[in-house]
């Protein structure tokens, strides 16, 4: 593995374990906060259970973490991972009205927090597309 491969890899992938890990005991009310947020990217989840849709936030940012910093999972693999999460992540944002400014791009001071996984959608892309 490269040096660059690793920098991309540990980066995102320490912060997605951390994130996960925080995650796992979550309360009820939290968990249906979240559930509520994520509903506005991907509608699907307003019917999930809140205990089992903040598991499955927990488990999925676990897993993908555990992908991007282990060093025989491919980085095509870790990156589409990576680049899947992100781009579910991406879809709060875009169709959030106060995460973006008036022009439904550049983030809102309450957006500021949702606009890095741009940079997580950037870096599993570069992952993907490695030679």
């Amino acid at each position: 593995m490269r040096i660059s491969n690793a920098i991309l890899r540990a980066v995102p992938g320490a912060f997605l374990l951390q994130s996960g890990y925080g995650k796992l005991s979550l309360d009820k009310e939290p968990a249906e906060g979240l559930k509520q947020f994520a509903a506005t990217g991907v509608p699907q989840f307003a019917d999930w259970d809140s205990e089992t849709f903040g598991k499955f936030i927990a488990g999925s940012e676990l897993a993908i973490g555990a992908m991007l910093v282990t060093p025989f999972v491919s980085k095509r693999l870790a990156g589409a991972g990576l680049l899947a999460f992100s781009a579910g992540l991406l879809t709060m944002y875009f169709r959030n009205p106060e995460m973006t400014q008036d022009d439904g791009i550049r983030p809102s001071e309450s957006g500021m927090t949702l606009s890095k996984d741009a940079f997580m959608a950037a870096i599993g892309a570069a992952l993907v597309v490695q030679k």
